[in-house]
């Protein structure tokens, strides 16, 4: 489905999660979680910095990051934990192709930017994991490769776990995305029938229990999310999926 009507089913208005959506799960419904928190923690699927949620973990090279979303914050923002003391890093570039096919518009392969983490908030070990509080911990399998829109399916089921509220749904939508009143535009919108929020926005998708996409939009409440694989190709990122993402730890 292209073109400028999209994702008909489910929109109707259209927020930035990062931003102005509201919040649709009231905080204190979700069971307490039954797994440890490591030291330093593993934020991939958890709340990240502000309104920004963390993603999983990839290397640029040598360098451990920390995928997020590019609507949240700006290139060079320090990222800093709730003690507003510790850095957890530094945010880099967005996910951006050099020319859009749109005069008015930003094309992005997806809604991404990553944290580059500060070297005393690596969580060696267990880089392999993303964090689901309540839902648990999810192992990314050695060697597994991202999802890209092309291998996402209506009815998929889809986990995520913003704002610390795990959630569950199935992918309702997929088609490219061009809304008047925004000015990104995304070749690839996923849309699922789960409840969001602010702060859900760069939040690691699921998709079949496989990485695969970036929260990124609400659509009157619900998940709107671009492919992940698209977006680690465009800023040149490799997915960690073993614990110490094929590096030897300082």
């Amino acid at each position: 489905m292209t073109g400028r009507r999209v994702l008909l089913a489910i929109l109707a208005a259209v927020t930035l999660l990062g931003v102005v959506a509201i919040v649709v799960v009231r905080p204190g419904t979700e069971p307490a979680r039954s797994t440890p928190l490591y030291e330093p923690p593993v934020l991939a699927g958890r709340q990240l910095w502000g309104a920004c949620a963390g993603g999983f973990y990839a290397r640029l090279g040598d360098t451990i990051v920390l995928t997020s979303s590019g609507h949240c914050t700006t290139e060079g923002t320090i990222a800093y934990d709730a003690d507003g003391t510790t850095v957890r890093g530094v945010f880099g570039p967005i996910a951006q192709d050099p020319t859009c096919l749109y005069p008015d518009k930003t094309c992005k392969p997806s809604d991404m930017n990553y944290l580059l983490v500060a070297e005393d908030q690596i969580p060696w070990g267990h880089l392999n994991l993303v964090d689901f509080g309540a839902g648990g911990y999810r192992s990314i399998a050695s060697g597994m490769a991202p999802l890209a829109c092309g291998d996402i399916e209506v009815g998929d089921d889809v986990e995520i776990n913003g704002r610390d509220i795990h959630r569950t749904g199935a992918v309702a939508e997929k088609g490219a995305y061009l809304h008047d009143g925004d000015g990104d535009y995304f070749p690839c919108m996923i849309a699922a029938r789960i409840q969001v929020g602010t702060g859900d926005s760069g939040g690691a998708v699921l998709v079949r229990g496989v990485p695969a996409g970036v929260t990124s939009r609400s659509f009157d409440g619900l998940l709107g999310f671009t492919p992940l694989a698209e977006g680690l190709a465009q800023l040149g990122l490799d997915l960690c999926t073993t614990p110490d993402c094929d590096l030897v730890p300082p």
